[in-house]
């Protein structure tokens, strides 16, 4: 009876806790030691904290960058923070202060005007002639050099993991999961045999459309990835979708007039982005291609896993040559994730665990410099069931290039701007019934869509998409 009342209250103080968090990016102090005797300094931390209330206020923070507890001029990404003592702490230090600026450009461009307004009135008082957002911007680089003066700017940075633990706790994740790792067991199974299957035997529904990438510019990236653009383009995969209704087109994700998402499938876009992983010391560039469908419909009243808006992303790892070494594969909310490797790598053995593992259903030859890589994906459920070598150019639906960033500000009809994500990185109303079986796992709306550097991507263990050594855990690399 002592222990069963422990553990209610253990579980009872996480749940408060929980509840009660203060935001990270207010959990500690600016600069103490210099704020007490520099005005300026002050004035800054008093600008930046009304910022983020009237930001948390507004529901429009930007949760895809981490915000470090104490410091919330800097933000970071899982990459970057995993490269704390490898870069020189300029650049590092940079990095960080880049994220923020980027970040707080979005929260400001989705503020609503009237919440806008007090911010520019303090902005003016203390720092006349400056707009706000100038003032804010100046302001970081003021308190980061103050932090880096008086020796308590950080050295280290750990993101949380996408995992919420009193759900671990109150599911009993201990016990719960080995029925959870025998699910994932027999969807690997099932998917192993569909991918067995000679092309010309998948099930089929309807007819198959194929999707090819066109000559459109990708209009929006950061700087230092726009040399990237070319590759971006020669590596873009063509889709091969079996096609029953219009739930398996894919398209441009908006919001209509209530902020709600939809897909318009007049316009088929592949939102791209450039990100990195780590094999070794060594950084490695990735390409990353998101694909958006209107919705997985539900295939009856029971179906737990159908619901509003569906995608696939597929990730390219170059090697330092510029060959693809491994590809891999999510479903837009982290589920399902499919490994790929090329001759250049090699699958390490799993270590005895029930913990998942990389799920490797098919391996794949070197591409050609005229050779294209095609995803064939199943109608309704959209999921990957091929992956197959072609030419390059083949006939098809064209669709463009944008930058992934556009979803986190988007124009509506009435001129306003808002993120396609909440501020918990979830699209709202994108989640599924599924999510009553999964919430043991201690992943946040399973099955839901969601943002970049939010996908977790294993029920059982824990695991994320943006991970900096994920490759470097799963694989052997050979030039």
């Amino acid at each position: 009876m002592r222990a069963f009342r422990s553990t209610i209250l253990a579980v009872t103080s996480l749940i408060l806790a929980g509840c009660a968090a203060t935001p990270a990016y207010r959990a500690a102090p600016f600069p103490a030691r210099t704020l007490d005797h520099d005005p300026e300094i002050a004035a800054c931390a008093r600008l930046v904290t009304a910022a983020d209330e009237v930001m948390d206020a507004a529901k429009v923070t930007d949760r895809g960058l981490y915000a470090v507890p104490g410091f919330p001029y800097l933000r970071t990404d899982r990459f970057t923070a995993a490269q704390a003592g490898r870069l020189a702490p300029d650049e590092w230090y940079a990095r960080m202060r880049s994220f923020d600026r980027d970040a707080r450009r979005i929260e400001l461009a989705n503020l609503p005007p009237d919440r806008r307004v007090p911010l520019e009135a303090r902005a003016e008082v203390a720092f006349p002639g400056m707009a706000f957002a100038e003032a804010l911007d100046a302001c970081g680089d003021r308190l980061l050099t103050a932090a880096r003066a008086d020796g308590s700017a950080p050295t280290a940075v750990q993101v949380p993991d996408e995992y919420e633990t009193w759900k671990r706790v109150t599911g009993l994740y201990a016990i719960t999961k080995y029925p959870l790792a025998s699910s994932v067991r027999k969807y690997q199974r099932e998917t192993a045999s569909t991918f067995a299957l000679p092309l010309d035997q998948l099930p089929m529904r309807g007819p198959v459309e194929r999707y090819v990438p066109h000559a459109g510019v990708i209009h929006v990236l950061a700087d230092a990835d726009r040399e990237l653009r070319p590759e971006l383009k020669r590596h873009a995969p063509v889709l091969e979708i079996e096609t029953v209704t219009d739930h398996d087109r894919i398209g441009n994700p908006t919001l209509d007039d209530d902020g709600a998402p939809l897909v318009d499938i007049a316009h088929p876009v592949t939102y791209v982005r450039v990100a990195h992983t780590m094999i070794g010391d060594q950084a490695l560039t990735q390409l990353v291609y998101s694909f958006w469908f209107p919705s997985r419909p539900k295939a009856g009243r029971i179906d737990m896993q159908g619901g509003r808006l569906d995608g696939l992303t597929w990730r390219v790892t170059l090697g330092k040559d510029g060959r693809p070494w491994v590809y891999d594969s999510i479903h837009n909310s982290g589920r399902y994730h499919q490994f790929f490797p090329t001759p250049s790598a090699n699958a390490k053995p799993k270590p005895d665990t029930v913990d998942e593992w990389a799920f490797v259903p098919q391996t794949l030859p070197e591409v050609g410099p005229t050779q294209r890589i095609a995803l064939r994906v199943a109608a309704g459920t959209h999921y990957l069931q091929r992956v197959s070598v072609i030419d390059s150019d083949p006939p098809g639906i064209g669709f463009g290039f944008a930058d992934d960033a556009d979803l986190r500000s988007i124009q509506l009809r009435d001129g306003s701007h808002r993120s396609l994500f909440g501020p918990d990185g979830i699209i709202v109303g994108t989640e599924r019934g599924a999510s009553w079986l999964y919430w043991p796992t201690g992943v946040k709306a399973p099955g839901a869509m969601r943002q970049w550097g939010r996908h977790a991507t294993a029920f059982v263990g824990k695991r994320h998409f943006d991970d900096a050594y994920l490759l470097d855990r799963y694989f052997e690399f050979r030039p």
